[in-house]
């Protein structure tokens, strides 16, 4: 394949979809490229045995963006209510819209009397936060607004008082940046009641993020058909305009001056705009080592930084009734099976000098007190199981570098059956009585196999690691625009890796933000030729 495209876009999960799809509605000549096998990255669907189950993110926060993102489009998504609950133990809440925030702090209160008063402390900074975020959210993104932008009466009405509360807000949301963990402390030493509060978050999640969860929760929605419509439905966008998109197509080098790239089969492209919505260490191997300083400083930082953790998954078909599930865990759970928190274990690198046994038996314990989140997508569309049947999908946060010690012991596949044996055991012993009868299968999912489906380096599911110091990319909501920028002439970026803390909304939005950069520089040169 030698071809010469207009815009030439590499990686086809969420924001490079997003990218191509503008790119190719403003009728430029537009190319996708994707290594794997199918488009989407981390928001996908699978089928198995008749069960579909999400392979990457399970629900969708539109955070103001992806309803206007797809009617800018016209494409036709529908997106249904998505509720969630939260249970510790025996006891779970429903959360159904702010007036759940009293159950909520009730429920902790129940299991840490002694701490009242601080729950009902922490319970205001949860809101205040709610606050801001609503209004960092309040209307719709104007990014994707280009009928409304000409309306005067929607600029001096509704954009313009958006615009002076937004200013405000974000600072008051970016004094908030400290570790969620260490910000709690102000309130309470009970480890175990943060753990139980935190321990569904990333390490070192920024307050403002992490306390602004509830709203987002509110806020989740669902695609009738799994998450993979999708890319699904972006794909179909991309080539109603006449772009393509080509799978099992790896960009393995990058030419700047000479505007070419070369797939791994040995085909050349040219191009006159590139977007590049991969892995970020990808980006500069394609560039190779001959490197402006500046570059090759970004490069340097990017190989030494880790990825967001990752997610250890069980997709699991049963035999359970539908309503039997709704009533057990509801559509989407976060359940914590115990009270212990995970601060109560010790780092595993420090078990890991003892031998793989015990490590084992570490990895056991962890099982028995972390935190699950539960989708059960036939709750949301009842054809996405066999009649009369659930599949469950469970995840919990999972060190990549944990599953890279066992795959190096040659215990890899050992690692997988112990978290499929001890899951299964863990939930059928708290949440969901009898699942160890009822299950048809189970399929395990580590981080090394979203690495190696997805191209996510260290299976991050959400970027760069709130951990990494200095963060390898833009991290303040105002300067979102400059997350695009890679510094070489004709050359954009965008996606997860671009901006931190990332998610399904900053990977749309940076991705629409690189082809209005792309569709303006194209535009400019033209007009100049």
């Amino acid at each position: 394949m030698n071809k010469t495209v207009d815009v030439l876009v590499v990686g086809a999960g969420a924001a490079g979809l997003t990218a191509g799809a503008y790119c190719a509605k403003a009728g430029l000549s537009t190319l996708v490229c994707e290594r794997a096998e199918k488009v989407g990255g981390l928001v996908g669907t699978f089928t198995h045995e008749g069960f579909a189950f999400d392979a990457g993110i399970r629900a969708f926060e539109d955070s103001g963006v992806i309803t206007p993102m797809l009617r800018s489009l016209g494409i036709t998504l529908e997106l249904v209510k998505n509720p969630v609950s939260v249970g510790i133990a025996a006891r779970k809440v429903r959360l159904v819209g702010e007036e759940s925030l009293a159950p909520y702090a009730a429920l902790y209160q129940s299991f840490f009397p002694e701490e009242s008063d601080a729950i009902d402390a922490i319970l205001r900074e949860i809101v205040k936060v709610m606050r801001y975020m609503d209004v960092l959210y309040g209307i719709e993104n104007p990014l994707f607004l280009e009928s409304e932008l000409r309306d005067p009466q929607y600029l001096t009405k509704t954009l313009l008082p958006w615009l002076l509360k937004y200013s405000v807000n974000i600072k008051k949301a970016s004094k908030l940046s400290q570790p969620v963990q260490e910000y709690l402390r102000k309130y309470t030493k009970n480890e175990a009641l943060i753990d139980m509060i935190c321990q569904h978050f990333f390490a070192e999640t920024p307050t403002f993020f992490a306390l602004s969860y509830f709203g987002l929760y509110l806020d989740y929605r669902y695609p009738v058909g799994g998450t993979g419509m999708l890319p699904k439905t972006l794909s179909e966008s991309i080539r109603t305009n006449g772009g393509e998109i080509e799978t099992r197509c790896e960009v393995v080098s990058l030419h700047s001056a000479a505007h070419t790239a070369t797939l791994a089969n040995g085909s050349t492209l040219h191009y006159r705009q590139l977007i590049w919505a991969g892995d970020q260490t990808a980006f500069y191997r394609a560039l190779g080592e001959d490197l402006p300083k500046p570059i090759a400083q970004k490069k340097a930082l990017a190989q030494r930084s880790h990825g967001m953790d990752s997610i250890l998954t069980l997709f699991i078909g049963t035999a359970i009734a539908p309503e039997e599930a709704q009533e057990a865990c509801g559509t989407h759970a976060f359940y914590t099976p115990c009270m212990d928190g995970l601060s109560s274990l010790p780092d595993w690198r420090t078990v890991a000098a003892q031998g793989i046994d015990a490590l084992k038996r570490w990895v056991v314990e962890y099982l028995e007190k972390t935190t699950y989140e539960i989708s059960v997508p036939v709750l949301r569309d009842s054809t996405l199981a066999p009649a009369g049947k659930t599949g469950f999908i469970v995840s919990t946060l999972f060190d990549y570098d944990l599953t890279l010690h066992f795959s190096d012991a040659g215990a890899y596949a050992a690692l997988k059956d112990l978290a499929q044996e001890n899951i299964l055991r863990v939930l059928d012993g708290s949440i969901l009585p009898r699942l160890g009868e009822r299950t048809e299968f189970a399929l395990c999912s580590t981080p090394m196999t979203i690495e190696r489906e997805t191209g996510a380096r260290h299976g991050a599911i959400t970027g760069w690691a709130h951990t990494n110091r200095p963060m390898p990319a833009v991290h303040e909501f105002g300067s979102i625009q400059k997350a695009t920028e890679t510094g070489i002439p004709d050359m954009l970026q965008c996606g997860m890796w671009t901006f931190s803390p990332a998610g399904l909304p900053v990977s749309i939005i940076t991705g629409k933000l690189a082809a209005d950069q792309a569709i303006k520089r194209l535009r400019k040169k033209r007009t100049n030729a």
